[in-house]
């Protein structure tokens, strides 16, 4: 049986990223639309928008090239670290449970607070998600990032740290797989936990349409952003659209510019 994560996995290996092997299949669609990298361009940076269209098992990228480059996730992975928290009862409740301030004041200063899992997702507070990689620990963490097939797996350079500086890498279409399948409660763990991260995921509306996502920002915590990723799904009526796009931060307005350019890409694939 063809699920839709088999397709979508056929689709990258076969048309976008050739370098992952080779698949002759009828049902294949994925396009390469050059024009959606001009939205790049015009916002003087360069980056990569992945789209999948679930109903038409439709992959759509900007380009062939990056699209398939691994990089650190950053704050994304607060998507796995929450569900993993959730899981093991690290977490029990996402609005009860307090993790406290450490006192330390940073040049963020949404993080100089104490936080609940939903708060903190919401301020992608890095200190927050960094205890409960600690609380989490070695083992049950790799015990879930290879059940999740998150990315490259590996998740040496420290605890706190591997989604950070560390070993951990992922590119756009694991994460456009990854999201798909929390978008379906299809991960590996319980129903409970996939339904309360959704629900504590960052929301935005555009029209008729729903924009549920996670941003990421490379280097934010020591205040030297490098690259920023934006991930998540759009509901439109019955239509479900899963992307992911990343882009190099050379000036201080591309932090803002992923929202941004992620709505131009969607509104040119007919998404929003």
């Amino acid at each position: 049986m063809i699920t839709r994560r088999h397709a979508l996995g056929l689709l990258a290996a076969a048309s976008l990223l050739p370098s992952r092997g080779s698949a002759n299949v009828s049902y294949q669609r994925s396009e390469i639309r050059d024009g959606l990298a001009r939205r790049f361009f015009d916002a003087g940076t360069v980056g990569t928008f992945v789209a999948y269209k679930t109903d038409d098992y439709l992959i759509i990228a900007s380009d062939k090239e990056r699209s398939g480059a691994a990089q650190l996730p950053a704050s994304t992975f607060k998507i796995p670290n929450s569900l993993i928290a959730l899981e093991t009862g690290v977490v029990a409740d996402p609005d009860k449970d307090i993790f406290k301030w450490d006192g330390v004041t940073r040049s963020i200063e949404a993080w100089n607070k104490d936080h609940t899992l939903r708060s903190a997702i919401a301020v992608s507070a890095v200190p927050v998600y960094q205890e409960i990689a600690r609380r989490i620990g070695q083992e049950r963490m790799q015990k879930y990032v290879d059940l999740f097939e998150y990315g490259n797996r590996d998740i040496g350079g420290g605890i706190d740290q591997f989604w950070l500086t560390g070993n951990l890498r992922i590119d756009p279409m694991q994460q456009v797989d990854f999201v798909d399948r929390l978008r379906r409660g299809v991960l590996p763990v319980s129903k409970r936990s996939q339904d309360l991260v959704r629900d504590i995921l960052s929301v935005t509306k555009v029209g008729d349409a729903t924009i549920r996502f996670k941003t990421g920002l490379l280097g934010a915590e020591v205040g030297r952003p490098s690259l920023g990723w934006l991930v998540g799904w759009v509901e439109k009526g019955s239509d479900r659209t899963v992307f992911a796009l990343n882009l190099d931060v050379r000036e201080p307005r591309h932090t803002e510019a992923r929202m941004t350019i992620a709505q131009q890409c969607l509104t040119d694939i007919v998404a929003i």
